[in-house]
């Protein structure tokens, strides 16, 4: 059994989460890694009606502020495969403590730029939560403190990272415990690409 075996031949999302569920960390980021884009285009489908998120699935309330979750991830641009792995680095500010921010670490991290974030509920703004409950926001950046090992914050507007993240909109929704997908879109028009993303164990 395998997560891309569960999703070919499309289980319900309950049966999905609770595979995922019994594994260990390792095995997780295994079985995430081994999908395919075709798999996390069903995945993200076959989730639709899943446990909403909430931003604490990111950064767990009880997580120190400034202190970083790394989810392990994996997306369908059409790169090498080394370039299709990277890691979505969360943490919580102490300036505004319900804010929850972040960037992208990967290969292509000191050519591209670090594409800082901030997530937010999408509740209230009905263009936004059909597509998912969470939105990584790519048109605002931390304004206060990040964690100090952290590259500097620069707007995505600028540098080559405008040509990636600039206007971007990513619409997460819950796979299981650990493990969330993300949608691609450009104000409200879909990119066709997708990411997988598996939180580390805390």
């Amino acid at each position: 059994m395998s997560l891309a075996t569960l999703i070919e031949v499309g289980s319900h999302f309950q049966e999905i989460a609770a595979y995922l569920d019994g594994l260990s960390h390792p095995e997780r980021v295994r079985d995430v890694d081994q999908l395919k884009r075709r798999d996390q285009k069903k995945l993200f489908e076959l989730v639709e009606g899943a446990e909403p998120l909430t931003l604490d699935f990111f950064v767990p309330v009880e997580h120190p502020n400034l202190q970083e979750v790394i989810h392990f991830g994996k997306n369908t641009l059409p790169l090498l495969p080394k370039f299709r792995r990277f890691q979505k680095r969360f943490c919580r500010s102490t300036d505004e403590p319900f804010k929850i921010f972040g960037y992208n670490e990967s290969p292509a991290r000191r050519v591209i730029g670090p594409g800082y974030f901030v997530i937010e509920p999408t509740e209230g703004n009905p263009n936004w939560s059909q597509k998912g409950h969470v939105v990584v926001n790519y048109h605002k950046v931390p304004q206060g403190k990040v964690p100090s090992h952290w590259p500097n914050v620069v707007p995505n507007s600028k540098g080559l990272q405008m040509f990636v993240y600039n206007k971007t909109l990513d619409f997460m929704r819950r796979v299981s415990h650990h493990v969330s997908i993300g949608a691609a879109y450009r104000g409200n028009t879909s990119l066709n690409n997708w990411f997988v993303l598996c939180r580390e164990e805390l």
